[in-house]
This record gives C-alpha cells, structure tokens and sequence, in this order.
C-alpha cells in the first residue's frame, strides 16, 4: 500500500502558517478597502491582483490541510 502524500512541499506548520498569513492579507486589503475606498482603477487593480493571491493561497492552504496532503 503506498502513500498517496508526496513528501515534497510545504509541512503542516508552514502550512499554517501560510494560511494565516493570507486571511491577515485579505482582511487587511477589506479594511483598506472600507477605510479608503476604490478610488480609481490601480486600487481596483490591486485588489483584484492581491485579492485572487490571497484568496487563492488561502483556499489553497485549507484544502492541503483537510486532505492531509502534507509531510
């Protein structure tokens, strides 16, 4: 019976570590968002860009952590 986890990539801690790190950025770019507002197209820019790396890594981090898809 082999082992379907690869025992390359990130551990379970940097894991965590990664997905705390993108909640904080994505709660960051909403309180900037409500603060400041849009206010032209580069902040609509940024926060698509910054908004999809965040969010990606995010839902990324927590679906490695509900496989157990770590070493």
């Amino acid at each position: 019976m082999t082992d379907s986890r690869s025992k390359y990539g990130p551990s379970r801690g940097e894991l965590w570590f990664r997905l705390v790190f993108s909640l904080a950025g994505l709660a960051f770019m909403a309180l900037a968002v409500f603060y400041r507002g849009i206010t032209g197209l580069a902040w609509f820019e940024i926060m698509i860009f910054g908004g999809l790396f965040f969010g990606a890594t995010t839902v990324w981090c927590i679906l490695k952590l509900l496989r157990r898809d770590h070493p």
